[in-house]
């Protein structure tokens, strides 16, 4: 950083001096030229006298009398950005009138030019490469740092990125940080607004003009910024390819029609909850942005002519997000998956959309012939029939995720997977209520043989019986998340492992309090050759019996959670004496029976760990936990 001017008197100038900067001689007084040393200037403790005229001491340095429009001439010549920097650490009023200053009003003379290409290559000097990054939080983002930023980091690289949460209450960010940052940094590609309402138009209109660049452009909780800031963007930042709009009131359709027509390379698109915006602006966006490819829509007033447009003219769209549009029914995505324009749908996320139906999803699955992720998020009109059929339609589907749908019972899921035509290899249910138990004929069903992931989450009907179905009808698992099924038993979970041909790779039981040791051991035994984590966390009937089956039988395991079980320190000291055993990630949060005694056993497997966890184990006391950090030095310790 460079040194601010001397206090102690070394660098104090007078009236009737005159200042040295990129080898010219300015003068400062009408009647004298004095020629001031850029290294070391004379003390001066008395009054003194040019010819018959004294004048008396003054402490304030005599280049503050100049006003800016002298300042600025002398700034701008300036040879290199480390001057500038230098200048601009003198004081604020210096810092905020050289953040005025653009990179086309830098004159550039010949000893200039020579000495910034002899600091590029010596990479001290680069400017416009724009790879920097930098991000104002809170108390921090204020009009001083942004104008910091803007000179500092023209002479380093050049700023690419910029990203301001938030604002100073007192002097927070204003218009005029932000035209500092566009005078500059024209090398910026990436700016992103959270809760800044300070900023408006004219700020934006100022990065327009001056950061041509721009690629990507966030913009949330901004309530001065209306539709002239956005179309200042569009007509000013033809680059564009990424647009994100998260709760402006004041930002409706004729922005976002400016964008449409004026940014020919914009890739993606997210807009959510912004009042003004329709199907005006929607429809302009998806008929005229031939390249977009991801749109993201939440929360808006948009009706089934929106989505009609979508399923017409999104011809490049691959991910599409649909959520909370209360105002679309079922013709609406009935059109957009009949409108045969979807055709290189990748994935498809619906969330609390009523027109969402059985005739719907059917439609789409139809027209999405490339479609491969689908989820559906509280859909409630969706039910078994539907499901089914979208199975049987969907010809290139490999993931499918259904959350809070609580009209899908336990035939509907069996249903899907026997009928399904792809090479689905991930299912997940979150929260679907209606699943339950019932008896099946598991053998009238035709075996998934693709699927390899298996994530059952917070489904309190779904119990033993459903679990061993699903065991038979998908042989081939080699990853399944069970996390919060408590009704599940040793006996439920026994078939599903006895019929994974493939071998289990990752399990998770979190929370299925009703497994015991015998149901660990007969996973160590059937899939100790392949897996590689096991988290049985809050599976408080798993005692030190597991652990010695683990530590006989896993020989690949390196990540094992068995935060508040049944644990002690015998079952520590027996899985620190497996040889072959190599645990990187181990958790013991909670485990009450684990104590000091624990700390050798804990120092051994730390040869090989990388995290190990024991918050709220009360038995091990501080001192441990410091002696432990010590020797661990490799371990990343939660305590």
């Amino acid at each position: 950083m460079p040194a601010l001017v001397n206090s102690s008197g070394d660098d104090e100038m007078y009236p009737g001096g005159s200042m040295d900067l990129g080898g010219c001689l300015y003068t400062i007084s009408s009647n004298v030229d004095v020629y001031c040393s850029p290294t070391k200037r004379a003390r001066i403790s008395a009054p003194f006298t040019f010819g018959a005229v004294e004048h008396k001491q003054d402490h304030k340095p005599s280049v503050e009398i100049l006003p800016d429009e002298c300042l600025f001439e002398i700034f701008r010549r300036l040879p290199s950005g480390k001057e500038r920097s230098s200048c601009a650490c003198v004081s604020k009023r210096w810092l905020m009138l050289m953040s005025t200053i653009s990179k086309s009003e830098i004159e550039r003379t010949n000893s200039s030019v020579e000495e910034s290409v002899s600091s590029d290559e010596n990479d001290e000097d680069v400017e416009g490469d724009g790879y920097l990054s930098r991000c104002l939080e809170g108390r921090k983002a204020t009009d001083v740092r942004l104008a910091a930023i803007a000179v500092g980091t023209s002479g380093r690289g050049g700023l690419g990125k910029l990203s301001i949460r938030g604002s100073n209450s007192e002097r927070g960010v204003t218009n005029r940080g932000l035209s500092a940052v566009a005078h500059g940094c024209p090398s910026l590609r990436s700016l992103s607004l959270w809760n800044v309402s300070s900023i408006g138009d004219k700020g934006l209109s100022e990065i327009a003009k001056g950061c041509h660049m721009l690629e990507k452009i966030d913009l949330c909780l901004c309530p001065s910024i209306t539709n002239k800031g956005l179309i200042a963007i569009a007509e000013g930042c033809p680059n564009l390819t990424t647009l994100n709009i998260e709760s402006c009131s004041k930002i409706g359709n004729e922005g976002l029609q400016a964008i449409a027509k004026l940014c020919p390379k914009l890739q993606s698109i997210s807009i959510k909850d912004c009042c003004l915006v329709g199907d005006h602006g929607v429809s302009s966006l998806l008929s005229l942005a031939s390249n977009l490819s991801r749109v993201k829509l939440q929360a808006l007033n948009i009706t089934d002519f929106s989505l009609a447009v979508i399923g017409h003219y999104g011809k490049a769209i691959t991910n599409l997000v649909l959520s909370s549009l209360r105002n679309v029914s079922e013709r609406g995505f009935w059109v957009m998956g009949v409108a045969q324009g979807l055709q290189k749908l990748v994935s498809l996320t619906v969330t609390s959309c009523r027109g969402v139906t059985d005739v719907s999803i059917e439609a789409i699955s139809k027209g999405c012939i490339n479609l491969k992720h689908m989820c559906l998020r509280k859909c409630c009109f969706v039910s078994d029939s539907g499901l089914v059929a979208f199975a049987k339609a969907a010809v290139s589907l490999e993931n499918l995720q259904l959350e809070e749908c609580n009209r899908f019972t336990q035939s509907g899921i069996i249903g899907a997977l026997s009928n399904i035509k792809t090479k689905l290899k991930s299912l997940t249910l979150v929260k679907c209520m209606g699943v339950k138990d019932i008896d099946v004929e598991v053998s009238t069903f035709s075996p998934c043989e693709s699927l390899r992931t298996l994530t059952i989450q917070n489904c309190p009907g779904f119990g033993s019986a459903s679990l061993a179905m699903i065991g038979k009808l998908c042989p081939q698992l080699q990853h399944v998340d069970l996390t919060g099924l408590y009704g599940i038993t040793d006996a439920g979970l026994l078939p599903l492992l006895e019929n994974c041909e493939a071998g289990l790779v990752k399990v998770n039981l979190t929370g299925c309090w009703n497994l015991t040791d015998h149901i660990v051991s007969a996973l160590a035994r059937l899939h100790g050759g392949t897996l590689e984590l096991l988290n049985l966390d809050g599976c408080w009937n798993i005692t030190d019996a597991s652990l010695a089956a683990i530590a006989d039988n896993c020989l690949l395991l390196n990540d094992l959670d068995v935060s508040r079980c049944a644990i002690t320190d015998a079952g520590i000291a027996v899985l620190s004496n497996a040889n072959h055993l190599s645990l990187q990630v181990l958790s013991l949060s909670g485990c009450s029976e684990v104590s000091n005694k624990s700390s050798p056993f804990l120092t051994t497997l730390g040869q090989t760990l990388l995290g190990l966890n024991l918050q709220n184990c009360n038995a091990i006391s501080s001192n441990t936990i410091e002696l432990l950090v010590e020797n661990l030095w490799r371990c990343d310790i939660l305590a």
